[in-house]
């Protein structure tokens, strides 16, 4: 791969591109399930788990479009698994008490990426200025990168609930560019979600660096890269 040059700011997602948001979100996901005994409910754990997987996918994906609010998404990613436990309640206050600790479940496990510490490493070798670009919830994002270790790497944290936008809107990238100082001609942005992540930036006029941990998913049109390890990472920048 052709290495970029005139890159000084790095636009670098979270969740599941440094941090690994669903290896610890089905650690989070199994104390959640022992905390609230739900085996009093659910015949088959695996019911709960594969619901809820299928619900939060689902909320994110209308999140991200500005479709839902944050307080509907947090009640439903719950309610909805909930609805197949055999005489448990959808509540909406249990399912927030559900909510707030399956989070504080989550939000202290360190679990990162393959590959991610020694990339912000290098990264900081390099010299460039790093920013993290989240859809995240404010509360919970600041507690897991300290957990992680990598709160202490990024010269800015941009979060869609500061920039009163989610990736992929452009109004975010307006927002990332002004409270970062970065310009778009020496910004690259990385992340693993396509559409939020790559197309929100591509379309705000950044080149990307699409990190497909799912090769059998690729990019749809065409974008600058494509790694499937973050190390390959290290032969762009």
């Amino acid at each position: 791969m052709q290495r970029l040059q005139n890159i000084s700011d790095l636009f670098i997602d979270f969740d599941d591109t440094l941090y690994d948001t669903h290896g610890n979100a089905v650690i989070a996901l199994h104390e959640l399930f022992d905390l609230l005994h739900l085996e009093r409910y659910f015949h088959d754990p695996q019911v709960f788990y594969d619901e809820y997987w299928k619900a939060n996918i689902d909320l994110w994906t209308r999140y991200s479009k500005g479709e839902i609010t944050r307080d509907y998404l947090i009640v439903e990613r719950f309610r909805k698994p909930f609805s197949f436990g055999e005489g448990l309640t959808t509540d909406e206050a249990y399912c927030l008490e559900a909510s707030d600790r399956f989070l504080d479940f989550c939000s202290c496990k360190p679990g990162l990426v393959e590959g991610a510490k020694e990339l912000m490493d290098y990264f900081r070798n390099r010299g460039y200025r790093l920013h993290m670009c989240s859809n995240g919830f404010h509360e919970v994002q600041y507690k897991k990168l300290r957990a992680c270790g990598l709160y202490e790497y990024f010269d800015t944290i941009i979060l869609s609930e500061d920039a009163g936008y989610n990736k992929p809107a452009p109004e975010y990238f307006d927002y990332a560019f002004k409270k970062s100082g970065a310009k778009k001609e020496s910004t690259l942005m990385i992340g693993d979600n396509f559409q939020t992540d790559i197309l929100g930036a591509k379309r705000a006029g950044l080149r990307v660096a699409y990190f497909n941990r799912y090769p059998e998913y690729p990019a749809t049109e065409p974008i600058d890269y494509e790694v499937t390890s973050l190390r390959q990472l290290m032969d762009i920048l």
